[in-house]
C-alpha cells in the first residue's frame, strides 16, 4: 500500500496541436487539475514535470516553465524527469515518493509532448534515440521497425498473428472513437485493420499503420496528496501499489518476445497489492504498437508465452469481457505525446474509478491496473489504483 492518492486530474485533446504552444498546453492542464483537487497553487509542495523532448523541442529546461502562468507556484522546488515512453510515470513516482519521503502533503505531476513540430521522418529519429544506439540506430523505420523486427521474430516463433494484431487495433480504436480527448476518434472495423490497402499500408515487418501509434501532442496533470489528507478531499484514487523494473536496453541481452521486466513488475505489484489478475475491473497498458499490446497479455499473465491470441479470441479483453484492456482506446487511438503518457493512463485509470468515464466507463470499476513502459519493455512501471 502506498499512503497517497490521486486527489485532481485533467487532460487536454491529444492530436495535432498546431496552434497550442508547450507552454500553454501544460500551464493549463496544471491549472485544471489544481482546480479540480480544489487546491491553490500555494498548497503544491513540490512540481513534477514529465518530458521526454529528445529534440521535438528547441525549449528544454521545461521544469520552471509552469511558473511563467501560475506564478503561485514559484519558489517551489520543481523536477524535469525522463525514462522514454514511461516519462509519465518516471513523474508519477517522482511525486509518490517526495510524499512518502515526507517532504510533501501535495504534489503536482505534469506529463507532456509536442512531437508535431518536427515532420515524421525526423519523430522516427529522436525516438530511436531511446534504443541502444551502438546496435539497433541502423534498424530502418524508427522505433516502428524496432517493434516491426519484435513483431517479426514473434510471428516466426509462434505463427502469423496478422488476426490477433487486427483484433487489437480494432478493439482499441472503437473503444477510442467515444473517448473525447482521443487524438484519433474513429472505429475502423476489424476487416480495415486486417487487411493492407493504400490507406493502411505496411509500415514495418508485419506491421501496419494501424498497428502503429500516431504522432501526436498534448498533455495531463495529477494531483496527488497525502492519503491521510486525500480522506478529506472530495475525491480521491488510491494506490494499492507502484512498482518500477527496469531490465537491459539492448535488445541482444534479452528475449525481445518475452518482456521480462514488465512480468517483473507485474508480479511485484500484484503481490503488494494482494491481488490477482481477476480482481481488476480493468487495465490501461502500452500499447505503442499491437505488437506490444499482445506480448504484455502474456507478461501480465493473462496467457502463457506465445498464446496471446488465444486472449482476443475468447473476447476478454474486450470492454464487455472479463478483464477489458485499453476502454480509453490506448495509446493506438488515444495517441502517445511521449512525456504525458503515463500520465495520461493514470487519469484514465482515475476517471473509471470515479465513475466519471462517460462512455468509456466500465460498470462497477473499483480496482483498475496501469502498466507503462519505456523502450521495448525496459523501463517498466505498474500501478495498481482503486476506488476509495
Amino acid at each position: 500500500m502506498v499512503a497517497a492518492c490521486l486527489t485532481g486530474w485533467a487532460h487536454s485533446q491529444f492530436g495535432k496541436l498546431d496552434n497550442v504552444d508547450a507552454e500553454v498546453l501544460l500551464a493549463d492542464v496544471a491549472q485544471a487539475a489544481l482546480d479540480d483537487a480544489g487546491l491553490s497553487p500555494e498548497q503544491i509542495d513540490s512540481i513534477h514535470v514529465g518530458t521526454f523532448n529528445g529534440g521535438f523541442l528547441y525549449q528544454d529546461f521545461p521544469s520552471s516553465l509552469v511558473f511563467n502562468r501560475i506564478p503561485g507556484l514559484r519558489f517551489k522546488p520543481a523536477t524535469r524527469y525522463e525514462n522514454a515512453c514511461a516519462t509519465g510515470s518516471a513523474a508519477v513516482h517522482g511525486g509518490l515518493q517526495s510524499i512518502e519521503a515526507g517532504k510533501a502533503t501535495h504534489v503536482l505531476v505534469i506529463g507532456f509532448e509536442k512531437m508535431t513540430e518536427l515532420a515524421t521522418p525526423q519523430v522516427g529519429e529522436v525516438l530511436l534515440k531511446c534504443s541502444y544506439a551502438r546496435e539497433e540506430a541502423g534498424i530502418p523505420g524508427g522505433f516502428a521497425g524496432v517493434f516491426g523486427t519484435i513483431a517479426q521474430a514473434y510471428f516466426e516463433r509462434y505463427g502469423d498473428q496478422s488476426d490477433a494484431l487486427a483484433r487489437i487495433a480494432a478493439k482499441n480504436h472503437r473503444n477510442g472513437s467515444v473517448n473525447p480527448y482521443a487524438h484519433m476518434r474513429r472505429d475502423f472495423g476489424y476487416d480495415f485493420c486486417r487487411n493492407v490497402s493504400e490507406k493502411n499500408p505496411f509500415v514495418a515487418g508485419p506491421l501496419k499503420r494501424t498497428d502503429c501509434s500516431m504522432v501526436s501532442d498534448g498533455a495531463a496533470a495529477l494531483v496527488i496528496s497525502k492519503a491521510d489528507v486525500a480522506r478529506t478531499m472530495p475525491k480521491s484514487v488510491g494506490f494499492r501499489a507502484a512498482v518500477q523494473v527496469n531490465d537491459y536496453l539492448p535488445l541482444s541481452r534479452r528475449d525481445p518476445l518475452a518482456f521480462e521486466g514488465g512480468q517483473h513488475a507485474w508480479r511485484q505489484a500484484l503481490g503488494v497489492a494482494g491481488v490477482s489478475l481477476k480482481d481488476l475491473s480493468l487495465v490501461e497498458t502500452h500499447d505503442c504498437f499491437t505488437i506490444a499490446e499482445l506480448i504484455e497479455y502474456e507478461a501480465m499473465g493473462l496467457a502463457k508465452p506465445g498464446q496471446g491470441a488465444s486472449v482476443l479470441a475468447e473476447g476478454l479483453t474486450e470492454k464487455n469481457g472479463l478483464l477489458p484492456v485499453n476502454p480509453s482506446g490506448g495509446l493506438k487511438a488515444k495517441g502517445h505525446p511521449v512525456g504525458a503518457t503515463g500520465v495520461s493512463m493514470h487519469v484514465m485509470a482515475a476517471m473509471q474509478l470515479t465513475g466519471t468515464a462517460g462512455e468509456m466507463q466500465i460498470p462497477g470499476a473499483k480496482l483498475a491496473g496501469v502498466f507503462n513502459m519505456g523502450g521495448a519493455a525496459v523501463a517498466n512501471y505498474v500501478s495498481i489504483l482503486e476506488a476509495r
